[in-house]
This record gives C-alpha cells, structure tokens and sequence, in this order.
C-alpha cells in the first residue's frame, strides 16, 4: 500500500505552495534553456565573471582570439563589406532615404553587434524587407520630397521604438513572442514583399520620373504604364544587362558552391562598372540618373532628429513595433539556421537584445533599421568567418568607405541599384517552400498565400496581419478541440490508438480514452462532449460487437495542466457517467493537474484507489471488480 500519502504507487502529497508553483512556472516560461546552470556551485567572483561573459559576449570569445583565427575573419569582413557598400546605398533608395544613411547603417551597427552578439556567422546590415515597410508607414504622413529631414528624423525614431522594443523582448525573457510569426507566415510575407520591392524596381528600371507611394502591386503596375513616355529604353538595356550579371554569378555560385564568392562581389562590379559608365558618358545626358552628391564623414548625431511628436506617433509607433518583430524574426532564425550548421547553439532572447542594443545607439547616430540579412550572412559563412570579428573587419571597412570614397560612389547609376535590388528580391521567392508546404500541410500553405497576396496586393502590414491572424485562428482551433483518442491493446501489452491499428483488441467492460492537451475553459466543453460521445458510441454498437462498460479510464499522461472550468467539467461527467453505473478511472496525472484535483476534492470524490501509475495496472484492479454480467459475456466470448 505504501505510504499514506501513497496507494497504487501514486504520490498524493499535498499540493506545493503557490509561490513555490509561480517560481517554477515562471522559470519554464522566461528561461526554458536554463541560461545560469554554469553559474550553479561557483565562487562569487567566478559568477561575477560569468555573468559579465554572458551578457557581454565579446569578453568570452575575445580574450581566446588570436591572429590564425583572425586570418579568417579578414578575408570574411572584406567580402561581405563589398556587398553592404551597394546594398545599403541601394536599400536606403529603397526607403527613398538618402543614400549615405545606408552606408552609414553599415558602420556603426555591426560594431555594436560584435560586443553584444552571440552569433558568430550573422553578418549586419539593413534589409530590404523593413525599408520598404518603414517607408509605407511613414509616407502615409510624410513625403520625402516635402520635408526630407523630417522624414529622415522619423526614420530614426522609427528605429528607436524597434530597437526599444527588442531590447525589452529580450530583457524579460519574451522571445516566443516572435514564435507566432510562423515559418509558413515568413515564407509568404517575404514572398509577397519581394515581389512587390521587385515591380517597384521598373522604376529605375524604366527611368521613370514619376511614380506611386502605394506598394500594393495595382497601384505599382497602373504607375509604371501611366507613366510610359517616360520610360528610357537607355536604362532598360543597361538595367538588363546588369540583371542578367547578376543572376549569372547567382547561378554560378547554386552550381559551384565554392566559387560563392562570384556572386558575392557580383553587386560591387556593377557599382564600381555603372560609376565608370555613368562618369566616362556623362550617362545623365542619356536620360540614365545617378546617386547624386554623397559626402565624406563618419555618422553625424541624429539625437536631435528624433521626434515623439503626437502628430507623427502612430505612424513611427506602427513602423517600428511591425519591423522590430520582423527583423527580429529573421535575424534570429537566420542566425539559428547557421549555428545549427556547426552543431553550436545561440541564445534568442540574447540575439534580442543585442538586435534591440545596435538599432537603438544607430538610431542616434544616422542609422535606421538594421538585422541579419540571408544574403549578407551566407557570404560570410561561406567566406570562412569563425567569430563576430568579421562584423568589425567590414565596420571598418565601411569607415574607410566614408572617409575617403564615398563621393565616388555618388555617380552610382540608380539603374545599377535597381538591378542589385531585383536581383536580390528573386531568391526571396522561395517556390520550392511554397510547394513543399502544399503538399505536406494545406492549412499551412494557405497561411502562406494569405501572406503573399495580402501583401502583394493590399498593403505589407495587412497581410502580415492577416496571415498572422489564421495562424492565431488555427492555434486556437487546436486548444479548442484538443485531440482524444481510443486505446487499444497490440503487440506486448502496448496500449495505442485504434484508429491508427485497426487490430488492436479492446479490453471488455472498460473504455479507454487518452486526452492529449491540457483541460481548460475553450476546450472543457468538448472534453466532455467527446468523452460521453465515446461511450454512447461504445454502447451503441451491435450486439455482438457491444461492449458493456463498467469503467471509463482516463489516460491523463498528456494533461499538462487544468483550470478550475476543467475541472467543474470533470465533476459534471463523472455525475452524467454515474448515472449510467460508470465509474471513472485516473491513469498518471501530471503533478500540477495531481495538485489540482486534490484541492477541488475531486480525488476525495472518485477515491484514492481510483488513480493508477499505469494503464496496466488499472485494468488488472478493475477486472476483480467487473459485475458478473460482464463476466459471464467475456467467458462466452473465450468459449466461441
């Protein structure tokens, strides 16, 4: 028998206090990885030194550094410093910012990073995504060409709430916050913007003059052919060909893994290539726009930019709040898809604040929006980084950049950049994603084409939040119809559900049914309904197959918790299954739902030696106390 507070093996101790249940709820649910086990059984100073290592990176991974590593980080740092030169000149155009703010959002970010990040791959930068996002927010109330420096200041106050807000994130241990962006949500989204950033691109593409503000891909289409004399065919021909390079060092680098450095310094050529162009046939004569005027310098403070005006507020509050949780969504899986790669692991809500600490120090140094772009951060796995270094060998190249070449790069033609953007855009629409998730899971396909069409063809922030909507829609339907299922016996007396073996045998007299989810107020009702379902069905079959039940046992294995709701739903089907002479039958409640139904008396109700370890045992208790009616249909059964 055991212990008093023991019968049948099972722990009826009474229930732990309601601080010692907060604590441990609250440890699973900020700190599920356990981040301080290594701190456990050390001295104060070796903690001190720890703790200093774990939220400040650099001093783990720096005082180990040596030149043989560094010889890596180098040559890594250089190449992908030679793709953020013209994408960030290009995505600043992008957002309609002025193309020095893209090379200056490649400075001082990644430097930022280097101290606070925990990835040793995840190359910074500014991403095409959140500009074009950020862009459509803040034009609803301000165009650049009206007030440019106010554009620009809400740009990086837009910058500030988003780095505020990850910083937060990552603070208070909120990272699964991010876990309802979906892949499938990500995938469409990311589709649908690239689509809609590449159509806009016909107008650098075409030489347009004129165009809309409006992202969604009619307006963008009516814009372009509206606009049709002014399209140049000067810069379509030069807009091509560059396309063309560009795919070209792509599909070089898809068959030749290891010439990845061809489409790495792919953009740079036609930058460097389109400057000579532009220079050498005063290529504005034909109709072919250029940057303009960028000058030498390093980042000017931005403090005074910022601006909290009530006027503006809605819109910066939008734009940072929608790209904090995309970039953070990126940057984190992208980072995480990398370490995986080299079996290493990266703390999330460690990425958070390290994301949160550079956007927010670059918004009050002329930076906006930066994260860990794919693009970026392949080139430098590929190239051979082997820490976060290699963020402050291309910081310091971008230094250099401003200081001494930036007033090159202004007669860049903005065709060149269109092409850099395109080509970029197309390895975003991931087909083969699309069509694995309409062959594996419907529900989830449908998530993503939600996604990619609400953002093609209503707005980007629309179709985010649709998509995140069904998504939220499709996670409610799982708690409020939680999954049960019939247990049948198979081979050495495991017991599984009969509907995925047919010939599992059923054990006569009893009902057993596994609930796989915890018990509260959404589900509760249909807990119920489903379990007296099961036993009207059981009762109703023919006479031959009819299996007179005396025993309902519930496997309680996956009941991870119950409400009180839950538990008045128990009480109400014990009463209904009463009245039929049925009795109910626990099998290993978790210890919080143990606790649970020992406080509700609900265990005083069904009596102690009504709980059981396991199925096995239940069943074998149960059959001495079969009514002889059962017993006497079990023998004519053995006979036959």
């Amino acid at each position: 028998m055991g212990s008093p507070k023991s019968l049948h093996g099972v722990n009826f101790a009474p229930p732990r206090s309601f601080g010692t249940v907060l604590k441990a709820n609250l440890k699973e649910t900020l700190f599920p990885d356990d981040p301080f086990y290594e701190f456990k059984n050390e001295k104060l100073s070796t903690r001190i030194l720890k703790g200093i290592q774990y939220f400040v990176p650099i001093c783990q991974w720096l005082p180990k550094y040596n030149f043989g590593l560094f010889k890596f980080d180098l040559l890594a740092g250089i190449t992908i410093a030679s793709l953020a030169i013209p994408q960030g000149i290009s995505y600043a155009k992008l957002a309609e910012l002025p193309p020095i703010i893209g090379l200056y959002s490649s400075f001082v970010p990644p430097l930022i990073y280097a101290i606070f990040g925990s990835s040793k791959h995840l190359a910074v930068g500014t991403v095409a995504t959140c500009s074009l996002i950020m862009a459509e927010s803040i034009q609803q109330k301000v165009k650049p060409e009206d007030n440019m420096q106010l554009y620009v200041g809400l740009f990086y106050t837009a910058t500030l709430i988003s780095g505020l807000l990850q910083t937060a994130l990552g603070v208070f241990r909120l990272g699964f916050l991010v876990d309802f962006l979906s892949h499938s949500t990500i995938t469409g989204f990311m589709g649908g913007t690239a689509l809609v950033i590449c159509l806009q691109q016909l107008k650098g593409m075409l030489g347009l003059k004129h165009f809309t503000s409006h992202t969604d891909v009619v307006h963008v289409l009516r814009a372009v052919f509206e606009n049709r004399k002014e399209w140049t065919w000067q810069c379509a021909v030069v807009g091509v060909i560059f396309l063309t390079f560009l795919q070209l060092s792509r599909y070089v680098r898809k068959k030749k893994p290891n010439l990845f450095w061809v489409s790495a310094i792919a953009p740079i050529i036609v930058v460097v290539v389109g400057c000579l162009f532009a220079y050498l046939f005063n290529a504005e004569k034909h109709g072919i726009a250029i940057v303009g005027k960028l000058s030498k310098g390093i980042n000017p403070p931005s403090i005074h930019l910022i601006n909290f005006s009530p006027e503006y507020i809605s819109v910066v509050l939008k734009a940072g709040i929608v790209t904090a949780m995309v970039s953070l969504a990126e940057g984190i899986a992208i980072g995480r898809s990398f370490s995986m790669m080299n079996n290493e692991q990266i703390d999330g809500n460690k990425e958070m604040v390290a994301i949160g600490l550079m956007n927010i120090v670059g918004s009050l140094t002329s930076c906006y929006l930066s994260t860990g772009p794919f693009s970026k951060t392949a080139v430098n796995h590929n190239a051979g980084c082997r820490s976060q270094m290699s963020n402050v060998v291309m910081s310091m190249c971008m230094l250099l950049t401003l200081l001494f070449l930036a007033p090159l790069f202004g007669y860049t033609p903005l065709v060149a950049l269109a092409s850099i953007i395109m080509s970029a855009m197309l390895g975003l629409i991931d087909y083969e994603k699309a069509y694995h998730l309409y062959k594996t899971d419907k529900f989830d396909f449908l998530i993503c084409m939600v996604a990619f069409f609400g953002v093609a063809f209503i707005s980007m922030d629309m179709g985010l939040m649709m998509s995140v909507g069904l998504a939220l829609v499709r996670a409610l339907l799982y708690v409020a119809r939680p999954p049960t299922c019939k247990l049948g016996t198979v081979t050495n007396n495991a017991f599984r559900d009969i509907e995925q073996y047919p010939g599992s045998k059923q054990t006569p007299g009893m009902l057993i049914l596994k609930l796989g989810s915890p018990i509260y107020f959404p589900n509760s009702n249909y807990v119920r309904e489903r379990i007296l379902r099961w036993v009207r069905d059981e009762q109703s079959l023919e006479n031959s197959k009819r299996n007179e039940i005396e025993y309902l046992i519930l496997d309680f294995g996956g009941v991870t918790s119950i409400d009180i709701t839950g538990v008045e739903t128990l009480f109400e089907t014990r009463r209904s299954l009463a009245a039929k002479s049925i009795k109910i039958i626990l099998v290993n409640p978790r210890l919080g739902v143990m606790e649970k139904l020992i406080v509700t008396r609900f265990i005083d109700v069904i009596g102690k030696e009504s709980v059981f370890l396991t199925i096995e045992e239940a069943i074998e208790n149960c059959r001495f106390s079969l009514n002889s009616s059962s017993q006497t249909k079990k023998e004519d059964v053995e006979i036959a």
